[in-house]
């Protein structure tokens, strides 16, 4: 089969995001860099789809050189090529990132294009969609499982309250959703491997971003609860407070 797989590089989710001076992107200073997670299930799956049918994964990111470490990541999982389609810095929109990755695929004939269903950065669950648009192929999101047959694909899709089946037809993309499986380790004879794998460049078209960040702040930071301890008696205290002060009434 001709498999694709989308990723990303994000911040890891464990470091301590602090604004830049611009106020519309992160100070990167000593902050660490990962595979975006959701995609590392899009390549596990990418993975043993190959492994049980057949085939060749693919890996593709948009981003700067640094975003070879998402890639490599890949390599090290069992994907067999890495696309890095580049940019001359980070300062694009998802639009940007679906228009090139629906360009390059336009005529490499995917059978299936695996992404994370979302991104943890900026969270926007775009990309998938934008991609089937642009391409003109079925879109199933939030995956959980997925079976593959006689050109077929059945796929659970998580749904607010429970789950939805849904089938569609090669070719088509998944978003895969935490709990579709469980990531592999690399082993040290992988990881090797990975280092020997090139990464084709190809430069990024010039497209003009749809979105603007205007600006990047910090929640705010959380207030102190308050106690009641009177029973019943608080309760006229308490309606007033949720209206005039949380206002959520």
């Amino acid at each position: 089969m001709n498999i694709f797989v989308c990723v990303s590089l994000v911040p890891d989710s464990t470091t301590k995001v602090k604004v830049s001076s611009d106020n519309k992107s992160i100070d990167e200073n000593g902050v660490s860099y990962i595979i975006n997670p959701y995609d590392e299930f899009a390549v596990e799956e990418a993975i043993r789809l190959k492994e049980s049918k057949g085939g060749e994964v693919t890996v593709i990111s948009v981003g700067t050189d640094k975003a070879k470490e998402a890639i490599k990541k890949a390599f090290q999982m069992g994907a067999d090529k890495g696309i890095l389609i580049k940019t001359s810095s980070a300062d694009f929109d998802s639009y940007f990132v679906a228009k090139n990755i629906s360009d390059y695929l336009k005529d490499k004939d995917p059978e299936i294009i695996f992404f994370g269903k979302q991104s943890i950065d900026f969270d926007g669950l775009l990309i998938p969609s934008m991609v089937s648009e642009l391409l003109g192929i079925p879109s199933v999101s939030v995956v959980v499982k997925l079976d593959i047959n006689d050109g077929k694909i059945t796929a659970e899709r998580e749904v607010e309250g429970g789950k939805e089946i849904v089938e569609a037809d090669l070719p088509v993309i998944i978003g895969a959703q935490k709990g579709i499986n469980e990531p592999r380790y690399p082993n040290l004879k992988s990881i090797m491997a990975a280092k020997s794998k090139p990464i084709e460049e190809i430069e990024a078209a010039s497209l003009d971003s749809r979105t603007v960040i205007n600006e990047m702040k910090l929640p705010p930071a959380k207030t102190g609860g308050k106690i009641f301890v009177n029973g019943k008696d608080d309760v006229p205290e308490l309606v007033r407070l949720l209206r005039e002060e949380a206002k959520v009434i």
